[in-house]
């Protein structure tokens, strides 16, 4: 695992302009050197501005997004055409607009009966299209520590079995949401995690100094190459 690069920005939209053109250039060298590289999206704020500034720039870079294969890190189990999903939200901003033709949106509630469902189906299909490693997750980081739908002090923190697994009972609204589980989040070349706020500023603080993963979920997380905190000025405040 790598040790982490902490970037501070002024403020969240040069955070999202940061992070934006630094995965635009790692998917143009991983397309040059011959990989199609596989990423995991995050929902949220801070994931729209940088789905927008992805949008902005990617007609000026050398990314071909028909031979990136895009997946979620977590999804929100709701219909179809619910604003909750966080799959809405990126193919509103920029997926479409920039081209990507192999999206993989998690299950909804059209699709699958219950999170479970949902999450077997999406492990599958995982296995089924070669996602054994990511170039590329992102995550956002909760008040209270969480990743993905990931939470403090819950036992899906422990799973080791299981690609994907249903969540019920999120302390965070929606309650039935799909996630990852901690072992393919970390099978990724980098792990970019995306923090916006001051209310997150406890989290990152003690995330960065070697917080157990049941307290604070984003510490059990690094990638195997490159780890880097976008952080702005309000999120690293207490660092």
């Amino acid at each position: 695992m790598s040790a982490p690069r902490v970037e501070v920005h002024e403020d969240a939209a040069a955070l999202a302009a940061s992070a934006a053109g630094e995965l635009l250039t790692r998917l143009a060298t991983a397309q040059e050197a011959g990989r199609e590289p596989h990423i995991a999206l995050t929902g949220g704020s801070i994931a729209d501005r940088l789905h927008h500034e992805l949008a902005r720039l990617s007609p000026g870079s050398d990314v071909d997004w028909s031979r990136v294969v895009v997946w979620w890190g977590d999804e929100r189990f709701v219909g179809p055409g619910s604003p909750d999903r966080n799959a809405g939200q990126a193919r509103a901003a920029f997926l479409d607009a920039v081209g990507a033709t192999q999206v993989h949106e998690m299950p909804s509630t059209e699709t699958a009966a219950n999170p479970d469902e949902g999450a077997a189906a999406y492990a599958a299909e995982l296995r089924a299209s070669g996602g054994g490693e990511f170039e590329v997750v992102m995550l956002g980081v909760g008040p209270d520590g969480h990743i993905a739908s990931l939470f403090p002090g819950q036992p899906t923190l422990d799973v080791e079995d299981r690609i994907a697994i249903g969540v019920t009972g999120s302390p965070k609204p929606p309650p039935e949401r799909i996630s990852l589980t901690l072992p393919p989040l970390r099978r990724s070349r980098a792990v970019w995690f995306l923090v916006s706020g001051e209310d997150k500023s406890g989290a990152v603080a003690q995330a960065l100094g070697g917080a157990d993963l049941h307290d604070i979920p984003a510490a059990g997380v690094a990638g195997q190459d490159e780890t880097i905190w976008f952080l702005d000025r309000a999120s690293a405040s207490a660092l």
